[in-house]
Order: structure tokens, then C-alpha cells, then sequence
């Protein structure tokens, strides 16, 4: 069985988030090798763990890792968008918390079958559930040019997507990863290729988002997180580049109740606020976490936390129960 050793990202300010909420199960959508999920039920015996993930050999090892809390901990082999029918699957109904952490686990990366490495040779896949059949092949060797530059502008933020786009195209058929780096990084102007990390890692990270559909499916798995968690629960997710963040940002301030209507006209959309903000965390590792794991470089932590529904209108905010609906 593949082995997971993966160094958890903010795994003590996780920790932290979960401390005072209400006992019952944290749902950790994104399992992966269970070190965030470890840390919690260490932390407080009054907690259980539902973990998703739609890795197979992700799921194995996790439950392996967390064998001493055996009684505590549940699975569910499902992308998190399922994050309902993972709940129904066990028999919850209502959440102490949530986490999604969006970054690739590193068995995962450095595993070259998994043809998620820009530095080791494998097939060109990226497949997080190996059992779908869409993979990177089929983008790296059968998108246009024009929805080649999309994917790698959109999701790695690459101001080189163009040339990346035509390089690929030109160099068709690719059929490994090294391949398909050697591609990119000649693309990329040589000023360009000295700083910032490997030349290739953005497009890498760009054709994986694509593939797994990460964007797509994140907007519907945070609200059904939300819905779920009880008044005082907390719901927390480690984004690592500006599109995911983006996403996780929306999602919260449309649960907080922020309304797009005029600021100088009241307010006449009836939005309603389900959590509040948690403010007053670290939102990004320490320097020396950083420092330890180059992971955790770019990782961005925002949190809510569960509220008795109220309702805006005229301006002001009302509770649920209050209002005529």
C-alpha cells in the first residue's frame, strides 16, 4: 500500500480553529493521509471524523494512520462536492465543523506514476480518482490552442500562457511528463525561468485544476459544508493559488449575508447571513513553517463559524423567525 507521509499545512492552527466548537463529527473533505484528521481527535476526545477523499489509496492510508482512533473515525470514497451523500452515507445529520485543505498531498505528487510531477517521468495523467477515465492526456494532446492558453491563464495565473499554449501544440504528440516540462519551461523567456520555483509548476498546477474539475465542483462543496455545520461549528479551508481563494471568498461573503445592492440605496435582496467571519487567525503559515515545508508557501487560511440565521432587509438585520416568509 502506497504510503502517505505528508507533513499537514497549519496543522496547529487547525487545530486551534476546532477547539471550542460543539462536540460531534469535523468532516475533513480533503482526507488525503489523515494528519489534520489526527491532530483533531488527539486534541479532544468529544470529536469524530468524517473523511472524504476520492483517492482510494489516500483513504487506505489514512485509515491505517489513524487505526488508535479507530471508533472515531468514518470514510466516504467521494469527491467533496458529494459532501451530502457523504453525511447521508453515515447517518449525519448535522456537523461540529469542516475542513478543506485544496492542495495536492505530496505521496500524491511524488508518486511519477500518478503523472502529477514536473520532476520525475510519468504518463501524463493527473487523475486524483484513478478510476475516471478524463485525464491530462487529454488535454495536454487534444485542447485548442486557445482553450490551452484559458486553462493555464485561469488557473495558474501564467502571464506566458500563450507561448506555453503554442509550445505544447507545436510539440504534440507529449506522452510524459518531463516531456511536457521540458515543453513549457522552453516557452518561458529565459529572465523568466530564475525565479518564482520550477518554470513548469504553474501549468502543471493548471492542467491538474482542469482535469479534476477543482473549480468547478468547490463553490457547491463549501455551501453544502456550511448548510451542514451546527451554530458554533466551523467551517476552514487552506486555498493555495488566487482562483481557489477567490472561490472560498465569494462562498463566505454570500454566507455572511453581503449583498450585492448599492451601498447608498438600502438593502432589498433579503440575503441571509448563516456565519460570521472568523477574524483574529493566522491566514498564513509561520516563516518557519515555510521555511520547512515548501508546500506551505503559498497556503491562505479563511474561516467561518455557524450563526443563528438572520435575515437582511431595509438595511438592518433581522432574525430568521422574524421574518415573513
Amino acid at each position: 500500500m502506497t504510503t502517505f507521509d505528508h507533513d499537514p499545512v497549519m496543522v496547529a492552527e487547525i487545530t486551534a480553529l476546532f477547539k471550542d466548537v460543539p462536540a460531534g463529527t469535523i468532516v475533513d473533505a480533503t482526507l488525503g493521509g489523515g494528519g489534520h484528521s489526527a491532530a483533531i481527535l488527539a486534541s479532544r476526545p468529544d470529536l469524530d471524523v468524517l473523511g472524504i477523499d476520492q483517492d482510494a489509496d489516500a483513504i487506505a492510508a489514512a485509515r491505517e494512520r489513524l487505526a488508535e482512533f479507530a471508533d472515531r473515525v468514518r470514510t466516504s470514497h467521494r469527491r467533496f462536492d458529494q459532501f451530502d451523500e457523504a453525511l447521508a452515507d453515515h447517518g449525519v445529520t448535522e456537523i461540529s465543523g469542516a475542513l478543506f485543505d485544496l492542495g495536492v498531498s505530496s505521496p500524491q505528487l511524488d508518486r511519477s506514476e500518478r503523472g502529477f510531477s514536473y520532476r520525475n517521468e510519468g504518463p501524463v495523467d493527473m487523475r486524483m480518482d484513478p478510476t475516471q477515465t478524463w485525464s491530462a492526456d487529454d488535454v495536454v494532446n487534444g485542447y485548442e490552442a486557445a482553450e490551452l492558453v484559458r486553462v493555464i491563464r485561469q488557473h495558474g495565473d501564467e502571464r506566458f500562457a500563450k507561448r506555453i499554449a503554442a509550445a505544447i501544440v507545436a510539440a504534440r504528440p507529449i506522452e510524459s511528463t518531463t516531456h511536457l516540462a521540458e515543453v513549457v519551461t522552453s516557452a518561458i523567456p529565459a529572465a523568466a525561468r530564475r525565479t518564482g520555483g520550477h518554470p513548469a509548476k504553474r501549468t502543471f498546477q493548471a492542467i491538474r485544476i482542469e482535469v479534476n474539475g477543482e473549480l468547478d465542483v468547490l463553490p457547491d462543496a463549501i455551501d453544502q459544508a456550511v448548510r451542514a455545520t451546527a451554530v458554533g461549528g466551523r467551517v476552514a479551508v487552506l486555498s493555495y493559488h488566487s482562483g481557489e481563494d477567490r472561490i472560498v471568498k465569494q462562498r463566505f461573503a454570500h454566507a455572511a449575508g453581503v449583498c450585492d445592492c448599492p451601498h447608498d440605496l438600502p438593502c432589498v435582496c433579503d440575503a441571509i447571513q448563516t456565519v460570521r467571519l472568523v477574524r483574529g487567525i493566522p491566514k498564513r503559515p509561520s516563516r518557519v513553517e515555510q521555511e520547512a515545508n515548501r508546500r506551505a508557501t503559498s497556503a491562505l487560511l479563511r474561516v467561518v463559524e455557524a450563526i443563528d440565521a438572520v435575515r437582511k432587509r431595509d438595511g438592518r438585520l433581522i432574525r430568521d423567525e422574524e421574518a415573513d416568509v
